[in-house]
């Protein structure tokens, strides 16, 4: 196996020295030894001769595959970047690096020498089996002479992962500090064997069906905001990633004053979660909020798989949704709004078309394309959605010649507007227990007890922090909902925070311009929820009906109602079927 010799900051070397470096590849450890006298003065020589730091990858056969002129943190090799781990492994290569103990002297209460924090941050990382910190001493001497031993490699720090934090609140463990030659003696293969087994006994099992990917979500408790409340975004949260196809393994949430510009999270944090990926196989890292493009860049770099923000997740779930060529498009239209300001920095990861949730839809072929034809195409999408809104007011102005007003069935995501509409008209709508199940809007004929004719829409259901350019892009659907006669505002009752969805929809109506119209609250789910629960919703809501969409119980009191706000509303407008 041939290693790779990495010159970081090498400017100047000689020949003779880039040599030196290059014979470090030849070297060869013991599979069950972490490190040797013979390695140790062989990279404490040339370390203090070039006056810098040198980090070698060893891999569990021993072999040498990397010699980097630098730090642990700075090794650029396949060897690491290309390594994919199981729940309860770690990646098979451990890293041995010089420290020159006159340069740093950074010395910890015991005596042992500190261990620089990018270096902990690359063994997460990269999951490393451990780090060996060879203490160079470069008040010493070095002879090649038969029995004379070495003083400048003074001493050894071994550093490893730990399974879970220790009492301090570490996820990693320094081993007190010892000779090289006491290092020598430690039997690596026992100390690998019981780690990894630690490891797996915190492995949940996490069963996953083909083609499902697994997810950490992740979230940031702010200045406002409870953690009851980060913990009920959680669960919605966890609710869109098994929409669009994810398991779910674990949350991570963080409390800082304000999202850090770099990470989003702490740096310590981003390390943590590094290490929380590869501990459980995750191979994406949601986030509860909007990244901004250098965050997203910087994020994704240090936890090595895709990171997705809330809005690219309900992004990927319109696109799967959509059915019609006006659904495509303006998903379409709502991703490319969203990519265009996130261009800048993303270079070589703009490139996301490996399947997966969050490089879906229609606009996935061109995340490639540069600034001026994207502007270029959302000019082309954005004249399509005007043709699109013209044939809807044209279809409007129909219904209004003959006479027929328009209810629109408005909501929170998952609140039973498609099986209302269903149920009410026959329209066999499809409808599932997911978020955004229905993306497409439905108008069918519907009579009231009078016999009187009025339209039922079914419109797109609403979200909290519904990303802007969704708002944007479906204006055309969404504008259903603002010139209705009147809306059927459907409430999922037997949601815990139901009211907290209500406020939501409420400033969804607001932007709309449409939270003036006439409102119905149909209190659906009601099966599910305890009376006295009702009896409180019912004194929190504009013009209560209790109804069970699914169970097809309410319906009475619930067209009643509506035909005597009709009347109320536009009694010049209602036409009777003959």
């Amino acid at each position: 196996m041939t290693g790779t010799l990495d010159l970081i900051k090498a400017k100047g070397l000689k020949k003779s020295e880039i040599n030196q470096l290059n014979r470090l590849l030849q070297k060869r450890l013991p599979p069950d030894r972490i490190i040797t006298i013979d390695l140790a003065e062989a990279i404490a020589e040339v370390s203090h001769n070039l006056g810098q730091a040198i980090s070698l990858v060893a891999n569990r056969r021993g072999q040498i595959v990397n010699v980097t002129l630098g730090q642990p943190w700075q090794i650029n090799t396949p060897e690491l970047r290309q390594v994919r781990v199981g729940p309860g492994r770690l990646c098979g290569h451990r890293v041995i690096y010089t420290h020159l103990s006159e340069r740093d002297k950074h010395i910890n209460k015991d005596g042992s020498f500190s261990v620089n924090k990018d270096n902990l941050m690359s063994l997460a990382k990269n999951r490393l089996d451990l780090l060996a910190q060879v203490n160079v001493d470069s008040r010493g001497t070095f002879s090649r002479k038969h029995g004379e031993q070495s003083r400048l490699a003074d001493s050894v720090e071994i550093i490893h992962l730990l399974p879970d934090r220790d009492t301090e609140g570490k996820l990693w463990k320094q081993m007190p500090t010892c000779t090289i030659r006491l290092a020598q003696e430690e039997d690596f293969s026992i100390l690998l064997q019981s780690l990894e087994e630690e490891f797996r006994k915190q492995v949940p099992g996490l069963p996953v069906r083909a083609g499902e990917e697994r997810a950490i979500l992740v979230g940031l408790i702010t200045g406002g905001i409870d953690p009851w409340q980060m913990e009920d975004d959680l669960d919605e949260l966890a609710q869109l990633a098994r929409t669009a196809g994810a398991t779910v393994s674990r949350r991570f949430t963080q409390t800082r004053r304000e999202p850090d510009p770099v990470f989003f999270l702490g740096a310590g944090k981003v390390q943590e979660l590094a290490l929380l990926v590869q501990e459980t196989g995750a191979n994406v890292v949601v986030l509860d909020h909007e990244l901004t493009a250098q965050q997203h860049t910087s994020l994704q770099k240090v936890v090595g798989v895709k990171v997705l923000d809330r809005t690219e997740l309900i992004l990927d779930i319109f696109a799967q949704r959509a059915r019609t060529a006006e659904g495509k498009l303006q998903v379409e239209l709502a991703q490319l709004k969203y990519l265009l300001p996130r261009l800048i920095g993303k270079g070589t990861a703009m490139s996301r078309l490996g399947g997966g949730i969050g490089t879906r839809g229609p606009g996935e072929t061109k995340l490639e394309i540069d600034r001026r034809r994207i502007r270029q195409r959302i000019g082309h999408l954005e004249n399509d959605i005007v043709r699109i809104k013209n044939y809807r007011d044209t279809q409007r102005r129909m219904r209004n010649e003959n006479h027929l007003p328009v209810i629109a069935i408005t909501g929170y995501t998952n609140s039973g507007k498609s099986t209302l509409l269903n149920a009410l008209t026959k329209a066999n709508v499809f409808v599932e227990d997911k978020l955004f199940a229905t993306l497409d809007p439905t108008t069918r004929k519907t009579t009231l007890p009078d016999h009187s004719t009025v339209l039922l829409c079914d419109t797109v259901g609403f979200i909290k922090k519904l990303p802007t350019p969704l708002v944007a892009a479906f204006r055309a659907t969404l504008e259903e909902v603002a010139v209705a006669d009147i809306l059927l505002h459907v409430v999922d009752a037997s949601h815990p925070h139901a009211i907290d969805q209500v406020n939501s929809v409420y400033d969804v109506l607001s932007e709309l311009g449409a939270i003036d119209k006439p409102i119905i609250t149909v209190l659906n789910k009601s099966e599910l929820v305890r009376k006295e629960d009702l009896i409180w919703l019912v004194s929190q809501v504009p013009n209560p009906v209790i109804i069970s969409a699914a169970k097809r119980l309410g319906f009475p009191s619930l067209m009643k109602k509506v035909q005597d706000m009709v009347y109320e509303v536009i009694p010049q407008q209602i036409k009777v079927i003959a």
